[in-house]
């Protein structure tokens, strides 16, 4: 395996791993082509797959695939037998069996939930899964398995993921509520009210103002004693004095 080749492969597959949470061992859904493909090229699926992936690999396929590769006859007996080694997968074909692209599409809808690869040869296959974001795709070109590029969809799907334009209205209200229930939009209005409080009048400078108000509302009251203690003392100085007057005549 070429070093280029082999960093190639590691580089996709950090996309894959950071981006869309793929994790070993890796699922891999294998069709009629692919296996013969790898027969045809002497490719040890198995064995050369989990180097390649750096990474354990868990090799699958469905009924619909089996039962294709078994109506085409003995020219594809050899890829029959490699893909019965195989773990099989449920699909939703029980009782009427679709062709094997059909049913591998069928397996990677709602976004791939279960982080599968799909292996294939067929032209068909490929451009209708590149047409879905996150699905890695692999394939065989002289005599070597290729792990292809991710696609347009996918890189535009990560860059909308990374600038947040993929969240629904709907979440960011919930998230809204949320913050509510949680008490968070009631902590942030009450530092604001703080705030406004801080920048009022200094409680010290209104008792001084008082203190003074009071002081200056006690001078008019004792001048006003003082005014009647004199008048006080001139009216009885005029009565002794009237007294005085009368005793001597």
């Amino acid at each position: 395996m070429g070093v280029t080749r082999q960093k190639h492969a590691k580089k996709i597959m950090g996309f894959y791993k950071n981006n869309f949470q793929f994790r070993e061992p890796f699922q891999v859904l294998l069709d009629g082509t692919f296996c013969q493909a790898a027969l045809r090229n002497k490719i040890q699926i198995r064995e050369q797959l989990p180097g390649y992936l750096d990474g354990a690999a868990q090799l699958c396929t469905t009924r619909c695939v089996i039962k294709e590769l078994e109506s085409l006859g003995k020219a594809l007996y050899g890829a029959k037998l490699i893909a019965q080694r195989f773990q099989v997968r449920n699909c939703s074909h029980h009782k009427n069996p679709v062709s094997g692209s059909a049913c591998l599409l069928s397996m990677i809808e709602d976004g791939n939930p279960h982080h599968f690869f799909i292996a294939t040869q067929d032209q068909d296959l490929s451009n209708k899964v590149k047409r879905k974001p996150g699905i890695p795709l692999l394939f065989i070109i002289q005599n070597t398995m290729v792990l292809d590029k991710p696609s347009p969809k996918s890189l535009a799907f990560v860059q909308k993921l990374q600038t947040n334009q993929l969240v629904p209205e709907h979440q960011k209200q919930s998230i809204v509520e949320l913050k509510e229930k949680e008490g968070l939009v009631k902590q942030e209005g009450e530092k604001r009210r703080k705030r406004k409080r801080a920048g009022g009048p200094n409680p010290l400078s209104c008792l001084k103002k008082k203190k003074k108000k009071t002081q200056e509302g006690q001078e008019p009251s004792a001048e006003k004693k003082k005014r009647r203690k004199r008048k006080r003392n001139r009216v009885k100085a005029e009565a002794l004095q009237s007294v005085q007057n009368n005793e001597g005549e």
